[in-house]
């Protein structure tokens, strides 16, 4: 009889925390995942591991680049293109950064919009997508002709590493929901999307120089990194909000009141109560009907998308152009079209 290896290294460093954690370590991890060789009971206790403590920056770095070396990587966007996405976590709010993905695209911006399921949120983006009835992409090819076609597409399961899936069948009947935080906290950092830049929301804020360096490691595009003492992953016009440009290296302080937005209550943010006026609250903000600091926080997040997609020159431009957009209902329009597509192309399947 063949008997199991034993467990991996990533296991025992993890638990006694001896930092850092090399690359070949994690390598043998995902190794022994994908044939199948790991005990009983591994799979999860290096979930609930990750998710009890994060390790060091350079162990979370190395874990990274080991998953990319086992999937494929796109190669840079063929025009400038951006993507907004959050960790997840803190208060709970609509859907603030797909909303802003909507209503940059209507502004002429070439937006991929990644993400996940709820996590701390009661709706998250994919669940909000599969309510609007659009449909996400299967591949690169597939991406690249919905940013043709609409300025806008909404990335699939295809962009994450494979290792993700394999590790949710592992620990069943647990979730990754349960004990997956971790991978959920460095999402932004797992999809590879062919973006030029991406503004990633951070709600933890003891992540921050963890985050700081992984940016300034990945040179397949630049970013934001944006945070607020709310804890909301994405700027918002209700408070000030940091920012941390990863060309310029430097932190600075996006005050609403000196862009003439309003001062208002972070429960204009809330979600509705009832899942089911879901799209009905989400398509009437895109409108612009709908509490002011909702507004506005759309409005901002699409300025910034639409000022590093080189659509607006500055603030004052893209907080205008996003308001004109969201007057003439063009992203509700823009919802339409895909949603027809995604239609259509369910048809011919």
């Amino acid at each position: 009889m063949t008997s199991k290896p034993p467990p991996s290294e990533a296991l025992a460093a993890l638990v006694t925390q001896r930092y850092p954690i090399s690359e070949a370590v994690w390598g043998d991890f995902w190794d022994r995942l994908g044939d199948k060789s790991l005990h009983p009971g591994e799979a999860l206790a290096v979930l609930s591991s990750l998710t009890t403590r994060m390790p060091d920056g350079t162990s979370v770095s190395t874990l990274l680049q080991s998953l990319r070396d086992r999937n494929p990587q796109p190669g840079p966007p063929t025009r400038t293109t951006v993507n907004i996405v959050g960790t997840g976590g803190g208060p709970s709010t609509f859907n603030l950064s797909t909303a802003s993905a909507f209503v940059a695209a209507a502004m002429g911006a070439r937006v991929i919009k990644t993400g996940s399921r709820a996590y701390a949120s009661r709706t998250g983006s994919v669940d909000l997508l599969d309510r609007l009835g659009i449909r996400q992409t299967s591949s690169y090819e597939q991406t690249e002709e919905m940013l043709d076609t609409f300025g806008m597409a909404c990335a699939g399961p295809f962009v994450y590493p494979k290792e993700l899936r394999m590790l949710a069948r592992q620990i069943l009947p647990f979730d990754m929901k349960t004990v997956g935080r971790f991978f959920n906290l460095i999402g932004p950092f797992l999809a590879a999307v062919p973006v030029s830049l991406q503004i990633t929301g951070v709600s933890d804020h003891s992540v921050l120089p963890t985050f700081r360096s992984l940016v300034s490691e990945d040179s397949s595009k630049d970013y934001w990194v944006v945070w607020n003492d709310v804890g909301v992953d994405e700027l918002m016009s209700v408070v000030d909000c940091h920012v941390y440009d990863s060309v310029r290296g430097e932190e600075s302080l996006v005050r609403p009141s000196e862009l003439g937005l309003s001062e208002r209550p972070f429960d204009d943010l809330l979600p509705v109560p009832e899942l089911d006026q879901t799209v009905d609250h989400f398509l009437a903000l895109l409108g612009g009907d709908g509490p002011i600091g909702a507004i506005e926080s759309i409005r901002l997040n699409a300025a910034a998308l639409a000022i590093n997609c080189e659509v607006a020159s500055d603030w004052s431009e893209g907080l205008r152009m996003a308001a004109d957009a969201m007057s003439a209902r063009e992203p509700a329009r823009l919802i339409d079209r895909m949603r027809a597509h995604g239609k259509q192309a369910a048809v011919v399947a």
